[in-house]
C-alpha cells in the first residue's frame, strides 16, 4: 500500500494471539509490523544487565530489537516492571508514533496502543483469550524453547502479568471505546485473522 498512513492498533494481554494476528494482518495487507512488547523487552532485557531503566529506554534504538531471544520469561517479567513507570512510557512514545504514521500503513501490536500511542488508529482490534487457554499457550511456546517450567507456574504469571497491566497507573491496559473485540479462546489462527480481516477491509480506503 502507498499514499497516506493507515494505522492498525490490536491490543491485548499476553498469549491472546495479538502478535500472531498482527504479524498475519501485516503480511495479508503489506503493511508494515511493530510489536511494541519487544521495546519494553529490550529495555527489560537492559535493567537484568543492571542498567537503570530510564537510561535503557532513552538510549533504545530499532537494532537493539533484534539482538538477542527477547522472549524469555525472565525478561517478560522484566518488561513488565519497567512498562509501569512513567517516565519509561513517555520515552518510547515517539518512536511508537513515529512508526505507525509511515506511508504505506503500519500495524502495531501492544497494550496501550488503541487507547494511548495511537487514539486515532483507523482500526483497533483487542485481542483476548480465558487465562486457562493463554497460561497454556505460553507453557508450550517456554516448554518447546526447553524452559524449565510448570503449567500452574506459567498461569500464575499470566494472572500476575495481567493484573500489573491492567491496574498500572499509567496507561492500563483496557480496550478502547472504539475496540473491536476479539476473543479467541475457541478460535484457530486461521478463524481469528478471518475475523481481523473481515475488520480492517471495512475501514480500508475504497482506493486501495
Amino acid at each position: 500500500m502507498s499514499g497516506a498512513p493507515f494505522t492498525i492498533a490490536i491490543d491485548g494481554p499476553a498469549a491472546a494471539g495479538k502478535g500472531t494476528i498482527s504479524k498475519g494482518v501485516a503480511s495479508h495487507f503489506e503493511f508494515a509490523h511493530l510489536d511494541t512488547g519487544l521495546l519494553y523487552r529490550a529495555v527489560g532485557r537492559r535493567t537484568l544487565e543492571g542498567f537503570g531503566a530510564l537510561e535503557a529506554a532513552q538510549a533504545l534504538t530499532a537494532e537493539v530489537l533484534e539482538q538477542g531471544d527477547l522472549r524469555t520469561a525472565e525478561i517478560a517479567q522484566a518488561a513488565s516492571k519497567v512498562a509501569v513507570i512513567p517516565e519509561v512510557r513517555a520515552a518510547l512514545v515517539d518512536f511508537q508514533r513515529a512508526f505507525a504514521r509511515r506511508a504505506g500503513g503500519a500495524v502495531l501490536d501492544g497494550r496501550d496502543i488503541g487507547t494511548v500511542i495511537c487514539p486515532n488508529a483507523d482500526v483497533k482490534l483487542f485481542v483476548t483469550a480465558s487465562a486457562e487457554v493463554r497460561a497454556e499457550r505460553r507453557f508450550l511456546e517456554l516448554s518447546a524453547k526447553g524452559a524449565d517450567v510448570t503449567r500452574d507456574q506459567v498461569l500464575a504469571d499470566v494472572r500476575e502479568r495481567d493484573a500489573r497491566d491492567a491496574e498500572r497507573s499509567t496507561a492500563p491496559m483496557k480496550p478502547a471505546d472504539d475496540a473491536v473485540l476479539l476473543d479467541t479462546t475457541d478460535l484457530s489462527i486461521e478463524a481469528a485473522l478471518a475475523k481481523a480481516f473481515e475488520v480492517i477491509n471495512t475501514k480500508l480506503p475504497a482506493t486501495r
